[in-house]
């Protein structure tokens, strides 16, 4: 459902192309024949840094012009400008202690032919190894009767991350690649678990074949994985670092 007279997202899909642009980002697609032309679909993608969102969009906008409604914590549109500008785009609030609402407002929008972005890992990885996924994609395209896209996307870390401090002039002329798998079709009676464990082989595969293709060394880098070479934080090490900093947010109230 491509949707028209949306000047905001216009303007922020503008703002992107020019931001990427700028930083000279060297995008490169595969798989792009399974970016949907109609119709609804949860697009599940990888989360390695903070701008995924927006390269996906900004990719799949360079494609077929369609615009993606994504799933965001409450939190960035409680902000008074953000939170206008995301209610602008459509973009749906998800209340982390109270979903059923944001649940229910992504089915409509699927049934309706939108497109729902969604980060099934539940935030940043920041090992660059695709964590446990949660099981709300696989039951959103249930319930919508729409297929899960598998979105693995490899370099955007390199542009913003969390837990490093990347200097400007390092991003510039950085290649982000990405990888549209084929939809993945859900049934009603099929097991949210299931299909989850499906999701997330489907994108540790395509995320292999990223970075074993990606044209530069990542040997001893800090956006590399620690198991191809580089100096990433180990599953292990990220998941203990999480944990201390959910420790220090509960004790700062």
């Amino acid at each position: 459902m491509k949707v028209h007279g949306e000047p905001v997202y216009s303007a922020a899909i503008g703002a992107g192309r020019g931001l990427f642009g700028l930083l000279r980002v060297k995008p490169t697609v595969r798989g792009a024949e399974h970016i949907p032309e109609a119709g609804g679909a949860v697009i599940a993608m990888t989360h390695f840094g903070y701008l995924e969102f927006a390269l996906v969009e900004w990719t799949m906008w360079r494609h077929n012009r369609r615009r993606i409604r994504f799933m965001t914590k409450q939190s960035i549109f409680d902000k008074p400008l953000v939170g206008s500008l995301m209610r602008s785009m459509r973009h749906i609030a998800v209340d982390m202690k109270a979903g059923a609402a944001a649940y229910a407002n992504a089915v409509t929008a699927l049934r309706a032919g939108e497109l729902i972005g969604v980060f099934p890992e539940a935030g940043v990885s920041a090992s660059f190894t695709v964590r446990d996924l949660k099981t709300g994609a696989a039951r959103l395209a249930a319930e919508a009767g729409v297929p899960i896209v598998p979105v693995a996307v490899w370099g955007g870390q390199r542009l913003l991350t969390k837990n490093h401090r990347i200097r400007f002039g390092e991003r510039f002329g950085i290649p982000v690649h990405f990888s549209f798998g084929a939809p993945i079709r859900v049934g009603q009676a099929d097991a949210p678990a299931e299909v989850t464990a499906t999701l997330k082989h489907t994108l540790e595969q395509l995320l292999d074949e990223l970075q074993h293709s990606y044209p530069e060394d990542g040997t001893g880098k800090w956006w590399q994985p620690r198991r191809l070479g580089g100096t990433a934080p180990t599953v292990e090490e990220a998941a203990a670092a999480d944990a201390e900093r959910a420790r220090r947010r509960e004790l700062a109230g």
